[in-house]
């Protein structure tokens, strides 16, 4: 087994995770249900799926496309999103 691979996973998701929209919705739902056991077991259930779901995918797709291009792929498609929204909100203030 890779310790540095499960460090550096670790690492990157829980830094990328802190603060995100999925902590608030965690913490949203602590507050309205009042149950926090509940919430944190299916909240693990929940990342646990979609981690599976990424790796999954992740892997069958670099079977079959090198990761620069991938890595490039997901730089315009970030970039494209945010010009998307920079444009909406410009759009959105009243002249």
């Amino acid at each position: 087994m890779k310790w540095q691979v499960i460090l550096l996973a670790f690492t990157t998701l829980f830094l990328a995770e802190l603060g995100d929209k999925t902590q608030l919705a965690v913490f949203t739902l602590v507050t309205k249900c009042r149950a926090p056991l509940e919430v944190f077991l299916g909240s693990i259930l929940a990342l646990a799926a979609v981690t599976l779901i990424g790796v999954f995918f992740g892997d069958l797709i670099t079977r079959y496309i090198p990761p620069f291009y991938l890595k490039l792929g997901a730089a315009f498609l970030f970039i494209g999103i945010g010009a998307f929204m920079l444009w909406q909100t410009i759009a959105e203030i009243p002249v």
